[in-house]
């Protein structure tokens, strides 16, 4: 973020240490995770959302607490911005029955109902029916509420992307499309597997109000968030949010990366979303040193109280691995 960004909303030093905040909570809980994973700590799949905070942190600033929120496998950020403790998430990622999801789903599948967050998906486009359906529930039950649903630019290629959106504008649900485009749909450059790369231009195929916004600027994000939400919620239809970003690190932790340069890589990091917006806060005079380094020691003392949370947890009995998952014939 420079001293004269694009988007100049009036913000208060409350606000902006708050969506700083999330960013840094998101950022620090990943790169422990990663440390984590090469422990054993963690296992099977991690997505790591490094490079992508600006998105979460900006969308969930625009949301209410009923709107219901879908994401993806790469999700975690996500979860902690939408109010799900760190306690819970990090227990889920250990697999501990004290997790968000009883230790049953881990990293690619973090869901808590009482923040109507519905999950991430394992399936590329799997959150979009779903999203849209949840909207129009809404609107069938006439509540003012909206579906939030996160995708990677990945899931355009999927069927059931263009049978969501064609279904959304056609019944005017209320849902806020959000396409987190990070260029490579696991390890395929955009530019090889879309003909259209400016991915928000395909909503206007199904008449659906669309913008594209810096991903890496939580001022922008936050702002196009809250223009298409009031959109959504005055009754006209939903709403395609496309946010072009960047992941710094692997598409996963078994991901070797030889599809891209590590020139590239590094030259996006020079647009990290969390150093361009505390620059520009301090350029401002709304943030200083002093306020950097208390929220680095508390979102450090979460992050380490997160830890032995989940390592206190406690393994699901193996007497209970079948419940909820296969019910014998004849079984009541």
């Amino acid at each position: 973020m420079s001293a004269t960004p694009d988007v100049k909303p009036r913000l208060s030093r409350e606000h902006s240490l708050s969506l700083l905040r999330q960013m840094l909570r998101i950022r620090r809980f990943e790169e422990k995770c990663a440390e984590l994973y090469t422990q054993e700590k963690i296992r099977g799949f991690l997505h790591l959302y490094i490079g992508e905070e600006a998105i979460a942190a900006g969308v969930m600033a625009a949301l209410s607490p009923e709107d219901a929120i879908i994401a993806t496998y790469r999700e975690h950020g996500h979860a902690l911005a939408s109010g799900i403790s760190m306690n819970a998430v990090m227990a889920e990622m250990y697999g501990k029955q004290e997790g968000s999801s009883r230790g049953r789903g881990g990293s690619m599948h973090i869901f808590n109902a009482a923040a109507r967050f519905f999950g991430g998906n394992a399936i590329v486009g799997g959150g979009l029916p779903p999203a849209v359906g949840l909207g129009l529930g809404y609107k069938m039950q006439g509540l003012p509420h909206l579906a939030v649903c996160f995708f990677g630019e990945g899931a355009v290629a999927e069927g059931e992307f263009h049978e969501s959106l064609n279904l959304a504008a056609l019944w005017k649900a209320p849902v806020l499309f959000v396409c987190e485009n990070n260029l490579y749909a696991m390890g395929t450059a955009l530019q090889i597997s879309e003909s259209e790369t400016e991915i928000h231009q395909k909503a206007s195929s199904y008449r659906i109000k669309s913008e594209s916004v810096d991903g890496m600027d939580v001022v922008a994000v936050e702002a196009a968030a809250r223009r298409a939400v009031a959109f959504v919620r005055q009754g006209q239809g939903p709403y395609f949010l496309e946010c072009k970003t960047y992941r710094f690190r692997a598409h996963s932790m078994f991901d070797a990366q030889l599809y891209r340069k590590k020139e590239e890589v590094e030259a996006w990091k020079q647009r990290d979303p969390i150093k361009r917006f505390g620059d520009w806060l301090k350029v401002i005079g709304l943030a200083h040193d002093r306020d950097f380094q208390a929220m680095e020691s508390e979102v450090a003392a979460e992050v380490t109280a997160s830890v032995a949370f989940a390592e206190a947890g406690t393994w699901e009995p193996v007497s209970d691995l079948l419940r909820d998952v296969y019910t014998p014939k004849g079984s009541a």
